[in-house]
């Protein structure tokens, strides 16, 4: 006992001094809330590297009780040809919008307004769900060490809603102290999970038997195999929301060079293209984005390959797939038991951190979306450490909603997670493909073309895949859902609180979120599309009723015609010290 617990001290000890601190000289020469490399791993890779205890779950879910857990090595193909596809499209993308706004600023650039709109709308949804399934499955892990899974829903429910809340005080508190936090907890699961897969072999080659089975369904045909194959390949992929989110969030990373780029250029001067891929702010997302490319196929296809061997599933024994693995295995061990309480116990924090990534991107996409109109003006306020507190406050509390509604069940919840995962990375797919075709000359283009069309069709692919294979677990909902978000967005775009002169753009983006820069231009260029956007709409929809004899009571001249936008070049060159609204803000005479 007494070596488990010093094991345990030493990863302890071993993970906090390794976590990111943030001192006073950072927040001086950086800007507050403005985080490196290791900071960015932990704030927009927790989601990510927390799926782990969920996602082979709720795979295997689809395929344990139907006696076909054997082939899901097949689904663990497809989930790792789709990382490495959707993985390089972001790293690639990180390049050409390296100022945040991930597929929303892609979209407006070479999309158009209207799908830029509806990747912003989508998005705040797929983040307060993120929130949702995080916690959750926390709740999960927390109560797989009591084998206490099957326990009223009111306790799934009142337990989750803790964890949003302390998740909510840590996120307020600001992004250096989140980092450091939840950073030492990821470096502690790394460490135990290495542990526990040892134990795992041991058990294995001790002959430990397996859990007791359950009694299945076997399928009748073909095609219902082929179908549920289909769906755990769909269940297994809900993690991918870390790609969008480092490109979202990578406008509060610093831009410099990571400690290992610079060591790199010193010791290895001829790889000098590998590290002017991953040198500035975008090498540090793509640093990030590098570790999605593997990590998702490495833990998923460890797990199958255990929870097959050991028959250790969701619901066995009372526990969750992981929580049994981790029995197991730590009981492999001498004094296994301490880190077994001690690897669940983990697993229930950083479920409930890997809220901090959704909390981190609604941040990013909130700011942007009252600039442009689609929120009202009072959700803006940054205070001093960085942070956007309201939008985080209010996401909070429409996840505990949520999490009533959907009586505490994760799975539940699954089926409008994954599902808006997919629309954002089909229009990057797409955005991307408009980029190149546009840039790019030769083989590149040629290839370009290729590897963009291929990861769009595949993200649509599993988008409409994701409706399918889960419409009768809600997927159904799922499209009544988009499409009442859509509408709804449409008309707050259109009402009076959509409408956005230059004086209100700046004092949103410059005042009150205090953006500088490029970024800041890039997205000052947005909101003066997205007015033009909404005059184009309203001029529409007045001639459409004008055809029936039905006119405005006002005059239209009332309201102006919007500032002309110009061209995106044109903003993301302007310039780090003069406002892209200049132009019209000294102007007395609006046009």
């Amino acid at each position: 006992m007494l070596f488990e617990i010093g094991l345990l001290i030493v990863f302890i000890v071993v993970a906090y001094k390794a976590a990111p601190k943030e001192n006073e000289q950072d927040s001086h020469v950086h800007g507050a809330g403005q985080v490196g490399l290791l900071a960015a791993v932990a704030l927009f890779g927790v989601d990510y590297f927390t799926s782990y205890f969920y996602a082979t779950g709720e795979m295997m879910h689809a395929l344990h009780p139907f006696g076909l857990e054997g082939y899901a090595y097949i689904a663990v193909v497809v989930i790792s040809i789709a990382n490495l596809v959707f993985g390089g499209l972001y790293m690639y993308s990180l390049g050409v919008f390296n100022e945040g706004g991930g597929s929303f600023t892609a979209a407006m650039r070479y999309l158009g307004p209207s799908l830029s709109l509806i990747v912003a709308v989508i998005l705040l949804q797929d983040y307060i769900f993120t929130i949702v399934v995080s916690t959750l499955s926390g709740v999960d892990q927390l109560l797989s060490l009591g084998q206490a899974g099957g326990i009223d829903w009111y306790w799934h429910f009142l337990i989750g809603a803790t964890m949003v809340g302390a998740t909510w005080y840590i996120t307020i508190r600001g992004r250096g102290e989140s980092a450091q936090v939840v950073f030492t907890g990821l470096g502690i699961f790394i460490l135990l999970t290495i542990t526990m897969v040892v134990g795992l072999f041991v058990a294995k080659f001790t002959n430990v038997p397996p859990l007791p089975g359950e009694a299945i369904q076997p399928v009748t045909s073909i095609w219902q195999a082929m179908f549920h194959m289909l769906a755990a390949s769909m269940k297994g992929l809900v993690a991918l929301t870390g790609l969008e989110a480092m490109s979202n969030g990578i406008q509060f990373v610093i831009d410099e060079d990571a400690g290992f780029v610079s060591w790199g250029r010193k010791k290895f001067p001829k790889l000098e293209k590998l590290w002017h891929f991953y040198s500035g702010k975008s090498g540090i997302g793509r640093a990030v984005q590098t570790s999605f490319l593997f990590y998702g196929a490495i833990t998923t296809l460890m797990l199958t390959y255990f929870s097959i061997h050991f028959q250790a599933f969701d619901g066995i024994e009372g526990r969750s797939l992981v929580g049994n693995l981790a029995y197991i295995g730590f009981a492999a061990l001498p004094g296994g038991t301490i880190l077994f309480w001690a690897y669940q116990i983990l697993a229930v924090g950083l479920l409930t951190a890997a809220s901090m990534t959704a909390f981190q991107d609604l941040q990013a996409i909130t700011w942007r979306n009252v600039a442009i109109g689609e929120l009202p003006e009072i959700v803006v306020y940054r205070n001093p450490k960085g942070t956007f507190t309201r939008p985080v406050t209010a996401a909070a509390i429409v996840a505990i909603f949520i999490q009533f509604l959907v009586r505490g069940n994760t799975s539940a919840a699954v089926p409008y997670y994954g599902v808006g995962v997919f629309m954002p990375i089909a229009v990057m797919g797409l955005a991307m493909r408009e980029h190149i075709k546009k840039t790019a000359k030769g083989s590149e283009r040629t290839w370009g073309l290729i590897g963009t069309t291929f990861a769009t069709a595949l993200s649509t692919f599993i988008f409409v895949g994701q409706i399918v294979t889960k419409w009768n677990e809600g997927g159904w909902i799922v499209l009544i859902v988009f499409s009442v978000l859509i509408l709804m967005a449409h008309l707050i775009l259109l009402s009076p609180a959509g409408y956005r002169e230059p004086e209100d753009i700046h004092r949103v983006i410059r005042e009150k979120s205090r953006i500088e820069g490029s970024m800041g231009n890039i997205v000052e260029w947005q909101s003066l599309r997205m007015q033009e956007y909404r005059y184009f709409l309203m001029t529409g929809i007045s001639k459409f009723f004008a055809v029936f004899g039905i006119f405005k009571p006002t005059r239209f001249e009332e309201k102006p015609i919007p500032a002309k936008s110009g061209d995106f070049e044109d903003a993301l060159n302007h310039g780090e010290n003069v406002t892209y609204l200049d132009q019209y803000l000294n102007k007395k005479d609006k046009p």
